[in-house]
């Protein structure tokens, strides 16, 4: 039996802190946005799948860029270790009976996962491994899906809430700029939740809107919920701001526009967003500070 050593990161300590307030308004002489009703949504459609008796990997939908996983074996804690086609090694915690949602988002090209189960102390022994080959039918498509760290339903509250926002909305772009406005202008940054980040955190959307709170990580994955439940290709990053370790997104859309003079959409290329930042400083601060994008190095994309 293989024994593997997995360091545990410490997610996102280093997040800064907002409290400010936002709005949009549109143009009323505009016709309303298209707004999108019918989710993107994964499944575990098992036509193709690898495992064993405490493993399954359905690799169904891998060209719609996702692979699910479950495990259900006996061990307190299980992971998963993904590395992309670029040799980026991605590691997951994985909630005990259920499928979750992992995306491939490292394009297409050769992918190799592994299991791993809790043996003793800190050490994990390899319950399954498989390498999969995957062709995506769209570049996008792994950021339009919800994963396991921006994870909703049709009956989340923030799917709910981006149909109310794009119904007051009149383009794609102008949807962003709503979504924006409320994420940075209602989420408060939780300084608490900051000290003492489990190893395990996972981003709950639902329940950051009710608190009104989280950390970077939280309002990068509410933002990316809001937008791709309405069809808006938006990436969840992870890396480093400066020093401190950090969440942020990007976002692709068609048009060409300007969001609030700080965000720039060429129609062709993913534009930095971070909406952190934004709920903790003024407009003209956020737009020096994220300037060319330099300051951020990405080291996750989910």
């Amino acid at each position: 039996m293989k024994l593997f050593f997995i360091c545990i990161l410490l997610l996102l300590s280093g997040c800064g802190s907002p409290d400010s307030d936002g709005s949009s308004a549109q143009d009323p002489s505009l016709p309303p946005r298209t707004t999108v009703t019918e989710f993107l949504l994964p499944s575990a459609d098992g036509t193709d799948v690898y495992g064993n008796d405490f493993v399954s990997i359905d690799a169904s939908n891998t060209s719609e860029g996702y692979v699910m996983v479950r495990y259900t074996g006996p061990a307190d804690k299980s992971r998963l270790q993904m590395t992309a086609p670029d040799g980026t090694l991605y590691s997951y915690f994985l909630k005990p009976g259920d499928y979750q949602t992992f995306p491939l988002s490292g394009g297409s090209g050769s992918y190799h996962l592994e299991i791993y189960e809790h043996a003793y102390d800190n050490k994990y022994a390899l319950a399954f491994p498989r390498d999969l080959e995957v062709s995506l039918r769209d570049e996008f498509k792994p950021f339009l899906y919800p994963n396991q760290y921006c994870w909703y339903t049709a009956d989340s509250e923030a799917v709910k809430y981006g149909m109310e926002l794009s119904d007051a909305s009149t383009s794609d772009l102008n949807y962003v700029e709503q979504v924006y406005d409320y994420v940075t202008g209602t989420i408060s940054y939780d300084e608490e939740l900051a000290k003492n980040i489990p190893t395990d955190y996972i981003p709950d959307i639902d329940a950051v809107m009710a608190s009104k709170k989280g950390i970077c990580f939280d309002y990068a994955s509410l933002m990316a919920a809001m937008l791709r439940s309405q069809g808006i290709p938006t990436k969840l990053e992870v890396g480093y701001s400066g020093q401190a370790y950090h969440a942020w997104i990007s976002v692709y859309l068609q048009e060409t526009g300007w969001v609030d003079g700080i965000i720039s959409f060429d129609g062709k290329d993913w534009t930095l967003m971070d909406p952190t930042l934004a709920a903790g400083n003024d407009r003209a601060s956020v737009k020096k500070y994220i300037g060319d994008g330099s300051h951020y190095t990405v080291k996750y994309t989910y």
